[in-house]
């Protein structure tokens, strides 16, 4: 994106999938095993937050699209963007064992949301969306014909609109969660920070 943006281009638009975990997990429930029961494999394998609400509540995506927002010359905070949270919001209270427990009281409201996806062929991705200044994160059902809909795994993808790409947007796409990935980009930031 700097390189677009110090090359005199504008970023008008960013659709993206920002969180591997939660594209792990509605990659993976599918109503055979609950919507507790993919969570849990999701930090098991070390996908998740210590805290996997951060996760699942959309907090994290929240702060990336600001990130991405900031980055492209927009004046944002997290306050300033909207998060449409698909979980109830008693489960985002308690322990983290509670969590888990009031996730597995509450199957039949994300079954509900699964049962919707698929009569309409659809799948379900956690989508960050920028534009004319305003941002918003949300569970959306997408189709075949969308770039998100065959994002496999644990995989983010982000999706920049142009100036110069308005057409055909910028597709930048790649894994997103898990340890390595997540140190690997930690350690480019520092050495960014010791260059500057």
């Amino acid at each position: 994106m700097n390189d677009l943006l110090l090359s005199g281009d504008k970023v008008t638009k960013i659709e993206a999938v920002l969180s591997g975990t939660l594209n792990y997990v509605f990659n993976n429930y599918d109503g055979k095993k609950t919507f507790a029961e993919v969570v849990k494999e999701a930090q098991d394998e070390g996908f998740t937050e210590p805290d996997p609400r951060l996760d699942l509540g959309g907090v994290d995506v929240v702060r990336k699209i600001m990130i991405l927002a900031r980055e492209s010359g927009e004046k944002i905070n997290m306050d300033d963007i909207t998060n449409n949270s698909f979980m109830p919001p008693e489960c985002m209270e308690g322990s983290v064992e509670e969590f888990y427990e009031c996730m597995e009281r509450h199957e039949s409201h994300f079954k509900k949301i699964l049962d919707a996806a698929i009569k309409e062929g659809k799948k379900l991705k956690f989508v960050a969306t920028y534009e004319n200044g305003k941002a918003s994160v949300g569970l959306q059902q997408t189709d075949s014909a969308h770039d998100f809909y065959h994002l496999y795994g644990k995989d983010n993808v982000v999706v920049f609109y142009t100036n110069r790409y308005s057409g055909q947007p910028l597709v930048v796409k790649g894994a997103g969660a898990g340890a390595e990935v997540t140190a690997s980009g930690v350690f480019a930031d520092i050495i960014r920070a010791v260059r500057i």
